[in-house]
């Protein structure tokens, strides 16, 4: 007679915000111990769940999508929309990152580049900051800036496109 392969039951989704899974609650703290994290997220269907060293609340919360910009509402483009596709441009600026990007090397300090600057390759483009460390963002070719698509301060997604050099 062959054996039924059983695996680990899913942990399902607390029946309120108030029922917290405290069996999840404690081996998502145990994954933060184990992987150095300081924060980890869980989530199913309508919920998830977020587990931050130094949190005193680690409960499910509804998924819910961002709200639409005002101009959205009016047919406009949302302002932090892209106008089109930049990615495929020949001197697109990628983030190598999720981050926070910074123009400057500190505040108050003159930007790395601006708009018609000339750059080398190398040259640092600006700063994204992630997981508290400084990283430098440096332009793929020789050229000038011709747009800047990131306001300094904003967070930034892997792979956004960040400025452009003609």
């Amino acid at each position: 007679m062959a054996k039924k392969k059983t695996s680990a039951p899913k942990p399902s989704a607390p029946k309120a915000s108030s029922d917290v899974d405290g069996d999840l609650v404690r081996k998502l703290a145990k994954l933060l111990e184990e992987t150095g994290l300081t924060e980890i997220e869980y989530g199913r269907d309508s919920w998830y769940m977020r587990v931050a060293k130094g949190s005193r609340i680690a409960a499910p919360i509804p998924a819910v999508s961002p709200a639409p910009s005002a101009g959205a509402s009016r047919g406009e483009p949302a302002a932090d929309a892209p106008e089109d596709d930049l990615s495929g441009h020949p001197g697109a600026i990628a983030s190598p990152m999720v981050g926070v990007i910074y123009h400057a090397p500190e505040p108050g300090a003159a930007p790395f580049v601006r708009v018609g600057d000339q750059v080398k390759p190398g040259q640092t483009l600006f700063l994204i900051e992630a997981m508290k460390v400084m990283n430098p963002v440096a332009a793929t070719a020789a050229g000038r800036v011709a747009r800047i698509l990131v306001a300094n301060g904003a967070p930034v997604e892997y792979g956004e496109v960040l400025a452009l050099i003609e």
